[in-house]
């Protein structure tokens, strides 16, 4: 892909060089990726993620920023035979959106309705584009975000609130009438939670802590890895028991755990999302934290060969690796 700020002659040096300037990021962008990026990206595309880089941006949330501004500049240049401007102009905006989110009916009827020809062949040649059919709403939104953050942090504003977008978006996501999939085709199931247990159903410090990370990163609702490494006994409530059967007075009080989560990837900035915990998970963890000594600091820590458990209380995530390998 041809440099947008230099002549056909630099387009080499220009990538090389854009490149090397990624490599500032290479603990976020796989190699192979970044390359694949030097070659899409403009010399002010990189300037603006290393600059997010340097604001302490999330490593997940930059990884995610640089795909799509990526995917967007590829997209852009053959759909329209020029770089991404910034600020988008609307029609781009609406263009972005007939592109990916049309009417599979009406393309059986109409070849040119939808992402032209040329520009999916680009796309697939890139490997930027797998899907067949109109793209998953969920994933148009989500580039539109990308896009919308990238152009606020460039000091500039946009017409990602235009109503003509907010209606088009509507109503292609109705016509192109995407099946819903599953976020994950490996989702921990009862049936693997069970197993999971069984693998660390001893006595041990370990086992202990094993469990109660497996039971209450499942009974809340599915945490994620940073949500549950990040959990702090300041975090934790004690509530009111409940009844196991909330019909009968007589059924026996099941214990109940109020976990703070305060701001989530899927909550805004002004929520303080709280969950419950109720019955085996409470006890597990609250046996976890009393045979551990843990009356502050994290709740899940690292134990060396020995048994040691870690004493030190600042908020880290040091525990991820070991979670990477259990969800």
């Amino acid at each position: 892909m041809i440099d947008n700020h230099r002549g056909p002659e630099s387009d080499s040096q220009a990538v090389h060089r854009r490149a090397e300037q990624l490599d500032a990021l290479d603990a976020i962008l796989p190699f192979d990726r970044r390359d694949q990026l030097a070659a899409l990206l403009t010399e002010d595309d990189v300037e603006t993620l290393k600059h997010l880089a340097s604001e302490g941006m999330g490593e997940n949330t930059l990884r995610a920023l640089a795909s799509d501004l990526g995917y967007l500049e590829a997209w852009c240049q053959l759909a329209t035979g020029a770089p991404l401007p910034w600020p988008a102009p609307e029609s781009l905006l609406l263009k972005f959106v007939a592109h990916h989110l049309w009417d599979p009916v009406k393309r059986a009827e109409d070849p040119a309705h939808g992402m032209p020809a040329n520009v999916e062949l680009g796309l697939r040649a890139e490997r930027l584009l797998r899907a067949d059919g109109p793209h998953a709403s969920g994933t148009v939104r989500r580039r539109l975000t990308s896009w919308s953050i990238l152009t606020r942090w460039r000091g500039l504003a946009g017409a990602f609130g235009a109503p003509s977008l907010k209606s088009a978006l509507r109503l292609a996501v109705k016509a192109s009438n995407r099946p819903r999939q599953r976020k994950s085709k490996k989702a921990v199931t009862r049936i693997i939670l069970t197993k999971l247990l069984e693998a660390c159903a001893g006595d041990r410090p370990v086992d202990v802590r094993d469990q109660a990370l497996l039971l209450t990163a499942f009974a809340s609702g599915g945490r994620r890895r940073s949500e549950v490494a990040a959990l702090h006994v300041e975090d934790l409530a004690d509530e009111e028991p409940v009844r196991a059967d909330p019909s009968d007075k007589d059924s026996p009080p099941l214990p109940c755990l109020s976990i703070r989560l305060g701001r989530t990837k899927t909550t805004t900035a002004d929520d303080d999302e709280h969950v419950l915990l109720i019955g085996r998970p409470v006890t597990v963890l609250k046996r976890w934290l009393s045979d551990a000594q843990i009356k502050n600091g994290p709740v899940f820590r690292r134990i060396d060969q020995w048994g040691n458990i870690d004493r030190r209380v600042k908020r880290s995530e040091e525990l991820t690796p070991w979670a990477k390998r259990r969800f």
